[in-house]
C-alpha cells in the first residue's frame, strides 16, 4: 500500500513517527512514505550519510566515522537534533514545494509526558511546519482499523508497534482507560538476541534478531513447528558459527516481554466500567501495530482474556491510515486532537 512519491504536491501531512518506521500520509493521496526510522551519521562533522532504508541497511556494518542512530526510542525522541534532521528529510521528499508549510498531524504515544510531546512538537515544527496537531496513537490506531470511536461503545484497541505496546479503551470519541508500556518489537528483539548468546553462546546483531522474530517468532504452539539455521559470532571461541535453532526455542525466548504485553491488556480490562467491558466482550479487541503479525499471538491474547481477538486489516498502517483520516476530516475530528504552538 505504502508508495515512495518524491512528487507528491499535497500540502497537509499525517505522520506515524515510529520507533522502528516513520510513515507519511499526504492530504488526498494517502501513504507516500514507509521507511525505516533510522539515520547514519557521519561522526567527524555530525552531517547524515544516509536516512531511512539505506541507514538501516548500514546498521552493525558501518566504519568507526559512521553512525547508524534510531533517533526514537520507546515510542519517544532520544536525539532530538538526529530527529529533526531525519523529519526534515522525509517531509522535503513527499513535500515538494520548499515555499509553503505543510498543517502537521503527528502521532504520540498516550503514556506520554508534556516534555517529550513538547519535544515531537519542536522537532515537527522545526522540520517545516506550519501548524502541528497532536493525536494519540491509540485513537490514531483505532480510527485507522475502522472502529467506531464516537459511538457510545466499547472499543478497545492494542496496537504493538516498536517502542511502545498502547492498550486503550474508547467511547464516545475518548480514551476512557490506557496503558502504554514500553515493551515491544525492539524489546522482542532484544529478547531474541540474549536468549541465543545466552542458551547457545553466539552472538548474534540487531538485524538478525529482527529477521529470526519475523520468520520464526510465535506466542502460541502452530501447527507446524519449523526449524532454521542462523550465522553468528561463538562467543568462545570468536569464530563465526551456524546454529540450528526452533520456533520452540524462539517462544521460549519470547516469553517474557509477551507476557509484559498480555498483563497490561489484563489491567486495562481491569480498570474498564463494567458497560464497556460487556460490549468488548460481544465487539471482541482488536490488534494493530507490527506485533499484531507475530504468530499466535491473537490465540494466546484470546486463551488470557476469554475476549474474541480481530486482527486490523493493515495493522503496519493503522495509525498512520487513521491520522490521515483525522487530517482528511480536520475541522470534525479536532476534538480528538491537541494543537501545538505555532512559529
Amino acid at each position: 500500500m505504502a508508495r515512495n512519491n518524491p512528487l507528491s504536491l499535497g500540502r497537509d501531512l499525517a505522520i506515524d513517527l515510529g520507533t522502528a518506521n516513520t510513515l507519511i500520509y499526504v492530504r488526498g493521496q494517502g501513504i507516500v512514505l514507509d521507511e525505516p526510522s533510522v539515520v547514519a551519521i557521519n561522526a567527524n562533522d555530525g552531517r547524515p550519510v544516509a536516512v531511512g532504508l539505506e541507514a538501516k541497511r548500514m546498521i552493525g556494518r558501518t566504519p568507526n566515522h559512521i553512525k547508524a542512530i534510531r533517533p526514537l526510542k520507546d515510542g519517544v525522541i532520544a536525539d532530538f537534533e538526529v530527529c529533526e534532521k531525519m523529519l526534515r528529510y522525509f517531509i522535503q521528499k513527499v513535500h515538494a514545494s520548499k515555499w509553503s508549510k505543510p498543517r502537521m498531524v503527528i502521532c504520540v504515544p498516550s503514556g506520554i509526558t508534556g516534555v517529550e510531546q513538547r519535544a515531537v512538537q519542536d522537532a515537527a515544527e522545526y522540520a517545516t511546519s506550519e501548524k502541528v496537531f497532536i493525536i494519540e496513537e491509540p485513537m490514531a490506531a483505532a480510527i485507522g482499523a475502522g472502529m467506531p470511536v464516537h459511538e457510545p461503545s466499547g472499543n478497545m484497541i492494542v496496537d504493538i508497534g516498536g517502542g511502545t505496546t498502547e492498550v486503550a479503551v474508547i467511547s464516545l470519541g475518548g480514551i476512557v482507560t490506557a496503558q502504554s508500556v514500553r515493551v515491544a518489537g525492539d524489546e522482542l528483539d532484544e529478547a531474541v538476541l540474549q536468549y541465543i548468546k545466552k542458551e547457545f553462546s553466539l552472538a548474534i546483531g540487531e538485524r538478525t534478531a529482527e529477521e529470526i522474530k519475523i520468520q520464526m517468532g510465535s506466542a502460541w504452539p502452530m501447527e507446524q513447528e519449523i526449524t532454521a539455521d542462523i550465522r553468528g559470532r561463538d562467543l568462545i571461541s570468536g569464530l563465526p558459527r551456524t546454529l540450528q535453532v526452533t520456533t520452540e526455542h524462539i517462544r521460549e525466548a519470547l516469553a517474557e516481554p509477551i507476557s509484559a504485553i498480555i498483563d497490561a491488556v489484563k489491567t486495562t480490562l481491569d480498570k474498564t466500567p463494567p458497560e464497556l467491558a460487556a460490549d468488548i466482550m460481544q465487539d471482541g479487541i482488536m490488534l494493530t501495530g507490527g506485533g499484531a503479525l507475530l504468530g499466535g499471538l491473537d490465540e494466546r491474547l484470546s486463551h488470557e482474556t476469554g475476549m474474541p481477538i480481530r486482527v486490523a486489516d493493515e495493522p503496519l498502517y493503522s495509525v498512520v491510515i487513521g491520522s490521515g483520516r483525522a487530517l482528511e476530516n480536520i475541522d470534525a475530528m479536532r476534538g480528538l486532537m491537541s494543537l501545538g504552538g505555532e512559529r
